[in-house]
């Protein structure tokens, strides 16, 4: 199934009845008129934007007091590593939600993102709040990177990505290089092969925009050592290089 398929009318139904039981002032009527029988023919972001402008419409007009209540929303934990796609995938539009207007209130979007992450991914909805307070997310990224919850240390790095997949491009990686390679530091020698992926697509994308500051990063791990984790994320950093 294409992901832009999970986004039809049961779902915009199910999703009416999830916000309602947390949202008493929800207007559910005016939610599901505005979009049932009007998504078959867009594609998976416009299908995205659409519910969440319908969202935006039949909610209270308070960014943050919505967000307190999508808390409530949000289900049960995955319990493995990977599956956020498979199994989360209904929280993608209230993830948009954040990723448009999350920037009203920074910090509480930054710890709802926390939760998302362990359900859904929050790598898209992160980058506006890096692209408005790069100094302050990075430095709760640092923290996340040694979180117990592997979701979270995962978010911790693809969120950073200068190239994520579906994205614009984001340079906070360059911009807050020290902060970014902190961040790195903390995950070369993860466990998980989930976030191991991830760093080491960081590595790649960053030697397409700046090769020497790759290098210079994989040059400061050597100095401490090796590790299987180590070797595995530069060599998938290093993937394209001839």
């Amino acid at each position: 199934m294409k992901h832009k398929d999970h986004y039809h009318d049961d779902y915009i139904f199910s999703l009416s009845k999830k916000i309602l039981q947390v949202m008493p002032d929800f207007d559910e009527e005016n939610f599901c008129h505005s979009l049932i029988g009007r998504l078959d023919d867009k594609e998976l972001f416009a299908r995205l934007d659409c519910i969440v402008d319908a969202m935006q419409k039949s909610m209270p007009d308070d960014y943050s007091k919505n967000i307190q209540c999508f808390f409530n929303v949000l289900g049960p934990e995955l319990e493995k590593p990977e599956g956020m796609f498979n199994f989360g995938w209904w929280l993608w539009p209230i993830g948009r939600y954040v990723e448009r207007y999350g920037n009203e209130n920074w910090m509480l979007s930054l710890s709802f993102l926390k939760e998302l992450t362990k359900r859904f991914t929050g790598e898209y909805a992160i980058r506006p709040l890096l692209q408005e307070h790069p100094k302050e997310v990075m430095d709760e990224l640092i923290e996340w990177a040694t979180d117990k919850n592997v979701h979270v240390r995962r978010l911790a790095s693809e969120g950073v990505r200068i190239r994520l997949p579906w994205s614009k491009k984001l340079f906070v990686a360059l911009d807050e290089f020290e902060r970014y390679m902190i961040i790195l530091t903390k995950l070369k020698d993860d466990p998980e092969k989930f976030v191991q992926k991830s760093v080491g697509n960081n590595l790649n994308d960053l030697y397409k925009d700046a090769p020497e500051k790759a290098d210079f990063i994989i040059s400061q791990w050597e100095k401490t050592g090796k590790s299987k984790a180590q070797d595995w994320i530069i060599k998938h950093g290093r993937r394209n290089q001839k």
